[in-house]
This record gives structure tokens, C-alpha cells and sequence, in this order.
């Protein structure tokens, strides 16, 4: 028990840090979001009640906001599919996205530090983060279609 009040501190502490006010449902939605990467907001929502059951859908859309805006969050959005959140946040990171599963893995830049921030022509724009989706399919829904081919 006293290893789930030392994480609770802790990310009491992260969401102080942001500049936010810690909440016990701010809490649950950033322990809930480091559990599981990649999750919508719904699926936020049912993990939180099942430590806080009266959390609104509400309440937990406007944490995810609040997060996404102070930092503690990253909102990706794969084509198809609703807004997922991670709390993979401050490095430069992208995603693989199964485009038969919705299967989302996090693939670090191979090439080097933020090599995505300079394009060909940035229009005047001061560029501060570059998102890639790489789409494909799992190996696991491969694997599924090759055995149904046989």
C-alpha cells in the first residue's frame, strides 16, 4: 500500500510542477494515462472509475486538456481513430500505427535529435514540434492474414 501513496505523491508532485493544482481525479487520470499509453479519453474514463466511480466524462476531458496544455500529456490523433493521450512527453518521439488492429507503438527517432524541426520551407513560422505516424500493420494482424491466405 505504501508504494501506491509514493506514487500518488509523485505524480501529485508532476502535476504541481506543471503549474496545475493537484486533484485526487488528476491524479488518477495521469496514473491512469502512465498505465496505459495511447488511450482515449473513454477508455481514461473507465479506468478512473474504478477508484473514483463519480468522475464525470467531463472532468476527465478537461484533465486531459488541462495536461495536454501544461505539458503532462500528448494528444496523438491517427487517422481513423479518436484522440489518444500518452504521458510520453518533452523528447522527440513518433508512432506506428496498425492500420487493421489500431495497434499504436512509440518508435524513437533513429536519425538523431528533433530532426524532423527543419523543413524545406517553414513559411516564417517558428516551428516547435513535428509529428510522424508511420502506418502499416502489426506483425500480429500479418501474421493473421498470412495464416488465413493458407
Amino acid at each position: 500500500m505504501r508504494k501506491a501513496a509514493d506514487t500518488a505523491q509523485t505524480l501529485a508532485g508532476d502535476i504541481r510542477a506543471a503549474g496545475l493544482k493537484s486533484t485526487s481525479q488528476r491524479v488518477a487520470v495521469l496514473a491512469a494515462l502512465q498505465q496505459a499509453p495511447h488511450s482515449s479519453a473513454d477508455a481514461v474514463l473507465v479506468s478512473v472509475r474504478s477508484t473514483l466511480p463519480n468522475i464525470s466524462a467531463q472532468a476527465v476531458y478537461g484533465i486531459l486538456s488541462a495536461f495536454t496544455e501544461a505539458g503532462l500529456a500528448r494528444r496523438v490523433e491517427p487517422a481513423g481513430s479518436p484522440a489518444l493521450y500518452e504521458a510520453r512527453v518533452g523528447d522527440n518521439h513518433h508512432h506506428l500505427v496498425c492500420i487493421r488492429c489500431g495497434a499504436i507503438k512509440d518508435v524513437d527517432c533513429v536519425i538523431g535529435q528533433a530532426p524532423c524541426l527543419t523543413p524545406d520551407d517553414d513559411s516564417g513560422f517558428t516551428v516547435l514540434a513535428a509529428e510522424v505516424t508511420f502506418s502499416g500493420i502489426c506483425s500480429t494482424c500479418a501474421q493473421q492474414a498470412e495464416t488465413s491466405a493458407r
